[in-house]
């Protein structure tokens, strides 16, 4: 039978959350915002809208949100030609596929940022989709991005493997039925993956492709 191994990409292949962390709070003080950064990077893995929802609350002008977002866009655009992938990301979505593994990313991720992380993390052969934030109408932790997924790869939720590395990424694959696997190099603690749902936890793409005999992935 099809098995499917279904990946999110920022902080879990590529190296790119504190990145999105500057941005952010680069975005909120251009708009006269005082976000802590540790605040941000809690929040990082949320949909846009959601992600400044929770940083500002819900009595904030929400007509600025679309000028964040897009200040927070234009600002990590600069980051597109050097997006550093973790070690060995490419290389264990590549053994994933040999191994007869269905490889689709789940990412919020679209355009030319998206296509700027699959350079970096140059895989193209092993990945068979892309589910993205375009694709449904909630994003995580809704089950919504995990299920898309699914769907395009053909595979059931018993037969599937979702990795990531927030809580967002663990809670939207709980909810998907599917099992979940955490990475520690998001930076988010080992404890609040396993709260969230995570069956098993990493440091990174390389320590789970170097674990792949007796993890959830074997």
């Amino acid at each position: 039978m099809e098995r499917a191994a279904v990946f999110d990409v920022d902080g879990t292949l590529v190296d790119t959350n504190h990145l999105h962390v500057t941005s952010w709070w680069e975005a909120f003080r251009q708009a006269g915002h005082r976000v802590p950064m540790h605040a941000v990077h809690r929040a990082v893995g949320l949909p846009s809208s959601d992600l400044v929802a929770r940083l500002l609350g819900g009595d904030r002008d929400t007509g600025r949100d679309e000028e964040l977002s897009a200040a927070h866009k234009a600002l990590y655009g600069q980051w597109f030609d050097r997006l550093p992938a973790f070690a060995d990301a490419g290389r264990l979505l590549k053994r994933l596929h040999r191994d007869g593994w269905t490889v689709v990313l789940a990412t919020s991720a679209g355009g030319t940022e998206l296509s700027a992380l699959r350079r970096a993390i140059d895989a193209d052969e092993a990945i068979a989709a892309t589910a993205s934030a375009d694709d449904v109408e909630e994003g995580k932790p809704a089950p919504e991005p995990v299920e898309h997924a699914l769907g395009l790869a053909g595979v059931p939720a018993e037969r599937a493997v979702f990795v990531g590395d927030t809580v967002w990424d663990m809670r939207a694959g709980e909810r998907a039925g599917v099992r979940c696997v955490g990475v520690l190099c998001g930076g988010i603690p080992r404890a609040d993956l396993i709260e969230a749902g995570a069956d098993a936890v990493y440091d990174d793409p390389a320590h789970l492709l170097a674990s792949l005999s007796e993890g959830p992935l074997a």
